[in-house]
């Protein structure tokens, strides 16, 4: 995933943000005779040979290359025209989307990719010219033909196409409806998932209205076409999309996200000794421990990939943001590693991570981020909000008043707690909210995230450098970004306006014991303002 194309010109149009968040991420760490690779998120990602790489609502297969027989990993997703408009500009957000083609790219790293081809042609998957949605997808290679199918929606059915090759070229097989299957024509979501223990392929998909429903239909052939041999429900409760599946340990993980459109979610899942259940708690889905903080690293579960290697198992969460649409950051792909308690997911949010796929281990990086919602995109409404999610908060962050208006569900008199950035301004700062601190009465705030060692990722004592992006009026007699950790606080006061968008720094914060909190602090008369975007905390170099 290499991020060289395009970097120098976005970083000289949207100033030190992308400095930051543009790194090149080709960096690599040998371990004796392993190497591990460096997977950057919130970037928008480039193949091996530098060119834009578009998938989205695809997945990942294994399968043998015809011509080397080397075993590779196969990653199919959509190519939406608006992916290459809002990775030029993305201070828009674009209101549609209109399908190219459906990619493939192969890699033995799942860090170099290199484009095959058109999998699924626009021509081939829109014979009529008709635009109509195309999306959410994956292939199975059917054992009984020897034949490649991809399963996608397509309009209100499921095309399914088929290909003498992995990489394709698929063509049209036929179109399903699944109506006088589950009582609905469409799909809510859905994915394939292969079990390697058995080499059975599966249709993971919702119920096609609210999606309040999951089932798992085995691909197969049925009188001589490809299609699906059963349908087996396998949760019946709040409405789910993006609905995708694991196995690890021998228990298989069906997960999900909220409704919450184009935006992100809590990942949410079941897990079963079945694929076919029954699945546990029954109907009621677990939130998946880490998610909550910044819903998943700003994204919705999109599908995993197991990576087997000398050493352990990594299950690799690969979260789709939908950035084109969402204007909730950059980069549509977003990848994590999972981590386990016996039969229990833990979810990493990292920025920057190495991964060996051939041992399997993993390690944080050494310019990872650790602030959770740091552009502040998690939230997709105006807090407080009295709509879908209810709440009185930002994700990750604490909020604290010390003078002025309570924060509440009452819009008459509730401060606002985040701002819609301008397209003009998101030249400047990533995404559409940033985060507001005003009052419409002389206040005192306090905005903090405590940032300390999980179970998994240790915060390693050491030098930091605390850095944002601010726009603020004059008014404050105080106000100031901080660091505090083991009684010893460090500030960095802002002493005067700013109209446009600044970036102020912090640099050799002492974390100690593995705990640092950060934050704003603002006393300010009635009116004033001040926004913050992209807070980062970073290893020192």
């Amino acid at each position: 995933m290499y991020q060289t194309h395009l970097f120098a010109q976005r970083a000289a149009k949207h100033g030190p943000v992308l400095l930051l968040l543009g790194l090149l991420n080709c960096s690599f760490i040998a371990t004796g005779s392993a190497q591990k690779l460096n997977i950057k998120n919130d970037v928008f990602w480039d193949t091996k040979e530098g060119q834009p790489l578009y998938s989205q609502g695809g997945g990942i297969s294994t399968f043998k290359d015809p011509k080397s027989g080397q075993e590779k990993y196969y990653w199919y997703g959509v190519h939406y025209q608006e992916a290459e408009t809002y990775r030029s500009s993305p201070n828009k957000t674009l209101p549609r989307a209109s399908f190219e083609s459906v990619t493939c790219y192969t890699s033995t790293d799942l860090v170099n990719w290199t484009f095959e081809g058109d999998a699924l042609s626009k021509a081939e998957a829109l014979p009529d010219g008709r635009l109509t949605w195309v999306g959410r997808l994956g292939v199975a290679h059917i054992q009984e033909s020897g034949q490649y199918a991809l399963l996608v929606q397509h309009g209100a059915e499921v095309l399914i196409a088929v290909a003498n090759q992995p990489a394709g070229p698929f063509t049209w097989h036929q179109k399903i409806s699944m109506l006088d299957r589950i009582g609905t024509t469409n799909t809510g979501d859905q994915t394939v998932f292969t079990d390697a223990d058995t080499g059975k392929s599966y249709l993971v998909y919702s119920y096609g209205r609210g999606r309040n429903k999951i089932y798992v239909s085995e691909i197969g052939l049925k009188n001589g076409k490809v299609d699906l041999l059963d349908y087996t429900k396998i949760f019946e409760g709040a409405g789910r999309e993006g609905n995708c599946m694991f196995k690890h340990q021998g228990k298989y993980y069906m997960a999900a996200s909220n409704l919450y459109g184009w935006d992100a979610s809590l990942a949410y899942y079941l897990v079963a000794n079945d694929i076919r259940g029954p699945y546990e708690p029954a109907n009621d889905m677990r939130v998946l421990a880490g998610s909550t903080a910044d819903y998943a690293h700003v994204t919705q579960t999109g599908f995993f990939v197991n990576v087997k290697g000398s050493k352990q198992e990594t299950v690799v969460y690969c979260g789709d943001r939908w950035a084109n649409f969402a204007g909730n950051g950059l980069g549509y792909n977003q990848w994590f590693p999972l981590s386990f308690a016996g039969a229990e997911p833990y979810f990493n949010s990292l920025g920057s991570w190495n991964l060996d796929a051939q041992t399997g281990e993993w390690a944080v990086a050494a310019d990872n981020n650790y602030v959770k919602n740091g552009s502040f995109e998690a939230d997709r409404k105006r807090m407080p909000s009295l709509v879908k999610p209810v709440q009185t908060h930002l994700l990750g962050w604490e909020t604290t008043v010390l003078k002025g208006n309570k924060i509440s569900l009452d819009t008459t008199s509730s401060p606002v707690l985040n701002y819609n950035n301008t397209e003009e301004e998101r030249k400047k700062v990533v995404g559409e909210k940033s985060l507001n601190i005003s009052d419409k009465v002389a206040f005192g705030r306090r905005v903090s995230q405590v940032i300390s060692s999980s179970p998994y990722v240790t915060l390693p004592d050491g030098y930091y450098t605390l850095s944002a992006r601010i726009k603020n009026t004059a008014g404050f007699s105080t106000l100031e970004m901080y660091a505090e950790s083991a009684g010893k606080r460090m500030a960095r006061r802002v002493k005067q306006a700013h109209p446009a968008w600044a970036t102020i720094e912090l640099k050799r914060v002492a974390v100690k014991n593995g705990k640092v909190e950060i934050g704003f602090r603002a006393e300010g008369n009635a009116q004033a303002s001040c926004q913050v975007d992209d807070v980062s905390l970073t290893r020192a170099k």
